[in-house]
């Protein structure tokens, strides 16, 4: 098992880091080179660099995923990607995407961006909370812990 992070704006690539390395699971952080650190590498924690493309990140995930990895991700495409392929996929906030709640979740996306399209406002996303973190913890220990 292996973890891989949609890590461009992942608000919690710290707990990831912190359980996947204390499981002694390898954590893989794919991430665009305008993110690019310097900064020494942490034992277990590999981070690959993409292009600044829309699906860059995404792509190089599914090169790279096999069945019963772990991704973490806001990106519903992706989602449904990882879960076609065996994946457990879990989203920043905390919850787990399903063969159940995937597909009224890319409807919805498919919505909102047809309602942009047509000149109306949609509400972004609700603020990330430290009750959200608490649960994005409690569910990737519950993953890993498969």
């Amino acid at each position: 098992m292996k973890i891989y992070v949609d890590a461009d704006a992942c608000p919690v690539k710290d707990i990831i880091i912190s359980e996947g390395t204390n499981e002694d699971i390898p954590v893989i952080l794919v991430t665009s080179f305008s993110h690019y650190s310097n900064a020494e590498p942490q034992s277990g924690v590999e981070t690959i660099y993409v292009d600044s493309g829309p699906e860059a990140a995404d792509y190089r995930i599914m090169k790279l995923v096999e069945m019963g990895d772990i991704i973490v991700t806001q990106d519903y495409g992706l989602a449904s990607l990882g879960l076609a392929k065996g994946c457990t996929v879990l989203h920043h906030k905390g919850f787990s995407y399903t063969q159940d709640n995937i597909d009224q979740l890319l409807q919805t996306r498919y919505l909102s961006a047809m309602a942009r399209k047509s000149g109306k406002r949609t509400k972004g996303p609700k603020p990330f909370t430290l009750e959200d973190k608490e649960n994005f913890r409690g569910a990737f220990k519950k993953a890993i812990s498969h």
